[in-house]
């Protein structure tokens, strides 16, 4: 991979920034985490050289000061929310993460259960939670938030939420997703610090936009597309004012609840040192960019990928009209288009010479794009793997990697135990016929020496003229491809597994 971001800069310097905020507040910071902590994939695929679990590393830097408070809305909980790209509801995603935090070493003082009001599925979690030793508190939600500063900054407002235990001079606020009440929660705990007479700090976390880059810079505009469902747009920092006169970039909805936000922090500590939102975020990013070309060309590539997402969510009925149509504005405001991804016209290409069925493409690191057709033993995914690792491999293209006498018993067992009507093998009953084939024959052989370049797909593009099956399309992305589809279903069925 080309690399056009310095990881290793970037968790340095992000170290040494929230270091210095914790020195200007009293050694007590709490630092909201704004996007995910240690699976962010959309910056690493923006950012060439970001490793996804960068933000974990830089924590685990900080691990003898820092504790993390991860927060969990009980409305989310009542209505069972589900993370939509790991597909578990958010109450188990808070053991996720959990354990997660338990395995890079960094300590998890407890969990909040915000905008509490009774429900009983949040008591239920907050039982299971305590049976486990984790401590849980409460906070409720405040009528005439977040407006109502005077009722908000009061006994009847933060007052009435449970003071969070912590013993570390770093307070990481996280949760499993947007929504959940991160903000309200570090403000409450500073409203409570201030009773005590501690002079807590608040800051936030952030990676995208990343403010020290033109506000229509692909990788700017790679965040809109990220958050389109959500209506996120990037904006100028009205309230930013920089000594040379430069701009300042950042979002809607933190420049809209900027004015709220001085108020309630004025309200606690009769000023606010921050002077617009910008200030008030840690985001060294843009300093560890190292090739601006390399970064342009991968965001472009994302915008294009989005588009695609959108399109078939939309088919899917997850998402919106309204969100594909912010999604074509923004490939029209990078200048893009769909064929701009190669592997777009290699699929349509590949399905149009066998007779419209579904067709795969994949762009190796190198360039070179392959493609896989629909047989009677495996499907496009399939097929498009077996040839891309066989093209990795140097291995000739008609040498069979599984012989039929191994893929025929997988197909009875497929349509006859298990019922399927689909008797073509999915991607990961290919993986697994492969490497039997391997182990059977040797690891010098076709099979074992392909086996071999699997991990060499790692952040290869790939696209599918037709929706893929989930089976597959998790597959593709354990593999470390980046996936498209186009929005359309292989079959006339309205059920779709």
């Amino acid at each position: 991979m080309v690399l056009g971001f310095d990881n290793n800069l970037y968790i340095r310097t992000q170290s040494e920034k929230i270091r210095e905020r914790i020195d200007k507040f009293n050694k007590k910071l709490y630092l909201e985490f704004g996007g995910k902590l240690f699976d962010d994939y959309h910056a690493s695929r923006v950012l060439p050289g970001f490793a996804p679990d960068s933000k974990m590393q830089m924590l685990r830097e900080l691990a003898d000061i820092a504790e993390v408070v991860i927060v969990i809305s009980a409305d989310d909980i009542d209505k069972s929310k589900v993370r939509a790209d790991l597909g578990i509801t958010y109450d188990r995603d808070v053991l996720r993460l959990i354990d997660t935090f338990r395995k890079f070493g960094v300590m998890v003082g407890s969990v909040v259960i915000s905008k509490f009001s009774g429900q009983a599925k949040a008591m239920d979690f907050e039982r299971q939670l305590q049976s486990l030793d984790i401590k849980v508190f409460r906070h409720h939600h405040i009528e005439g938030y977040p407006s109502n500063v005077r009722r908000i900054v009061s006994e009847a407002g933060f007052g009435r939420n449970d003071y969070i235990e912590t013993t570390r001079p770093l307070v990481v606020v996280t949760a499993p997703g947007p929504g959940s009440g991160k903000l309200a929660v570090c403000l409450s705990q500073l409203y409570h610090e201030n009773k005590r007479g501690v002079k807590a700090g608040y800051a936030k976390f952030e990676t995208f936009p990343v403010w020290n880059l033109p506000i229509h810079h692909p990788v700017n505009l790679a965040y809109e597309a990220a958050t389109a469902d959500l209506g996120d747009t990037n904006v100028i920092d009205p309230y930013y004012r920089s000594p040379d006169g430069s701009t300042a970039v950042n979002y809607n909805r933190d420049v809209e609840a900027f004015p709220i936000l001085r108020e309630t922090l004025r309200s606690i500590y009769g000023e606010c040192i921050y002077g617009s939102p910008t200030e008030m975020s840690v985001n060294m990013a843009g300093r560890c960019i190292t090739d601006d070309e390399v970064c342009r060309r991968a965001a472009r590539a994302e915008i294009v990928r989005r588009y695609y997402a959108g399109l078939c969510d939309e088919k899917k009925g997850r998402g919106s009209e309204e969100t594909v149509d912010i999604l074509r504005m923004l490939m029209v405001k990078a200048n893009l288009c769909a064929e701009d991804r190669a592997v777009v016209g290699a699929a349509a290409a590949r399905s149009e010479e066998t007779g419209g069925q579904p067709a795969m493409a994949i762009e190796l690191q190198d360039g070179t794009v392959i493609t896989g057709k629909t047989s009677e033993l495996m499907g496009a995914a399939s097929a498009a793997v077996l040839n891309a690792i066989k093209r990795l491999g140097g291995i000739p293209r008609e040498v069979k990697l599984i012989e039929p006498r191994l893929i025929r018993p997988i197909q009875r067992l497929k349509t006859g135990t298990f019922g399927s009507v689909n008797p073509r093998l999915h991607s990961d009953e290919t993986l697994i016929a492969l490497s039997i084939s391997a182990e059977t024959n040797g690891p010098d052989s076709p099979a074992g020496i392909a086996m071999r370049q699997l991990p060499y797909l790692d952040g290869c593009d790939a696209h599918s003229t037709v929706i893929l099956s989930s089976v597959d399309e998790d597959l593709y992305r354990r593999l470390g491809m980046t996936i498209t589809c186009e929005p359309v279903y292989s079959g006339r069925h309205l059920f779709h597994r």
